[in-house]
């Protein structure tokens, strides 16, 4: 038996087809307009809606909007006198399982209904299969269903058993840590530290007497014997976020440490010997860094055993809608509030580019989950960022969201190269931004300095 919602704003009609629906044994609700529908899919966890398209003022598109902003898993089948192929793609395009025009059979009617009833059976199956996935495998943060992702996921559960150095390469914000923590979870050494250092936070001296030690008086503020990271991870796994920020003259003590297991504290000439297995990543084209002699290549073999590759959330967006789903459960459990989302705004995150990746969409649903707390729901100007057009991606021939992200991009990049006189250090300072970075985007967005 399913939990099946009929939609109609002809009584008759309505009333036959709850009447065809119980008979088969499912229990059949009923609503004359796209309000009522909606009213009753937010609550109610239906298997199936079968609305009519046309419902007056609002149309059985905005029942279908609105039932899948309220459960992704609810198929819904849109019944049309009007059936066009527009209409029809339309619908298909939104979610839709499938649609049904009239006049029709009972017999048409049914197997739409049970082949709906199977996708949604089968999705649920799958469903619960992905979560005692992710329990088994400790894979509760990594989210998603796309091609890109099952392959990641399946490449962890193959390698973590290993002792394999493994190279992790992806935009900023696809989720690079999450994946070394998750390699980590799953291998021999999980119940051992698991210790990160995001290499380009920190100074050459810093950072080489934060990874090794130092002893006492080795440099000025060294007042005491220190054990470094490396030291601590022993046993462990070690995570070296930013790896190619660092300099080459560091690269060479790092391809060392890992060539010959031991490090030596700063200041003293004794090694010691450390057991750890390193994960390192990059937001960087490596093979651009090497061959502008900026990252060592002898390094890079070290490290480059096994490859990870996370693709930006731009070319995954089907893994958006749960992506979604699973931030504003996260988040208003802890912010202990319901809110759920309103008109147009999974339309609009779905059309989004993302220049942030997952770290920009969990952000945008607290951001959202904050503003639309009293009202319990998340309205458009309440997720989408202030400095952009709130419509989504516009069609072919309109300016899209990526280029505005770009304009944008140009205009605030050459305003702090004219207010430093074309110094890139300051600018990117100004910018919040490394000079390495600054010079990346200047080279994407094609900026020539002086213009």
């Amino acid at each position: 038996m399913a939990k099946i919602l009929v939609v109609d704003d002809q009584r008759n009609l309505r009333a036959t087809l709850a009447i065809m629906l119980r008979a088969s044994g499912h229990e059949v609700d009923e609503a004359g307009d796209a309000d009522a529908a909606v009213g009753l899919a937010s609550g109610n966890g239906f298997d199936l809606v079968i609305t009519d398209l046309r419902l007056g003022a609002k149309d059985g598109i905005d029942v279908l909007r609105r039932t899948k902003e309220a459960s992704l898993m609810t198929e819904v089948i849109v019944m049309t006198a009007y059936g066009t192929i527009e209409s029809a793609v339309e619908a298909m395009r939104l979610g839709a399982y499938d649609y049904i025009q009239k006049p029709f059979t009972e017999q048409e009617l049914t197997v739409k209904v049970e082949r709906a009833l199977e996708k949604r059976q089968l999705a649920g199956h799958v469903a619960l299969l992905a979560q005692e996935f992710r329990d088994k495998y400790k894979f509760e943060n990594i989210v998603g269903r796309s091609p890109a992702i099952r392959d990641v996921l399946g490449r962890i559960v193959k390698t973590a058993p290993t002792d394999a150095t493994v190279l992790i390469t992806g935009e900023s914000g696809t989720g690079k840590e999450m994946v070394a923590k998750a390699i980590h979870s799953n291998s021999k050494r999980a119940n051992l530290p698991f210790v990160s250092i995001n290499c380009a936070a920190l100074t050459e001296t810093l950072l080489e007497s934060e990874l090794f030690g130092h002893l006492k008086g080795a440099f000025t503020g060294a007042v005491s014997n220190r054990k470094g990271l490396i030291e601590e991870a022993d046993g462990g796994t070690f995570f070296f976020d930013e790896v190619a920020e660092t300099s080459p003259s560091f690269q060479a003590k790092l391809l060392r440490t890992l060539q010959e297991g031991e490090i030596r504290r700063v200041g003293d000439n004794k090694p010691i010997k450390v057991d750890i297995r390193v994960v390192a990543a990059t937001n960087q084209d490596l093979h651009r860094a090497i061959a502008e002699k900026r990252f060592r290549q002898d390094l890079y073999y070290r490290l480059n055993v096994v490859r990870f590759l996370l693709p930006p959330l731009r070319e995954r967006r089907e893994d958006i809608p749960l992506l979604v789903s699973h931030f504003l459960e996260k988040i208003c459990r802890k912010m202990k509030v319901n809110v759920r989302l309103g008109d147009g705004v999974l339309d609009y995150l779905l059309a989004y580019d993302y220049p942030g990746n997952i770290r920009e969409l969990e952000n945008m649903i607290e951001q959202g989950v904050a503003l639309g707390a009293l009202a319990g729901v998340i309205h458009l100007e309440d997720i989408a960022p202030q400095d952009l057009p709130v419509a989504p991606r516009e069609r072919p021939g309109d300016r899209s969201l990526s280029s505005s992200v770009d304009a944008a991009e140009r205009n605030a990049i050459e305003a702090a190269l004219r207010e430093h006189d074309g110094n890139r250090e300051r600018a990117a300072e100004m910018l919040g931004l490394s000079p390495t970075t600054l010079w990346r985007k200047m080279k994407r967005l094609d900026i020539r300095w002086p213009t």
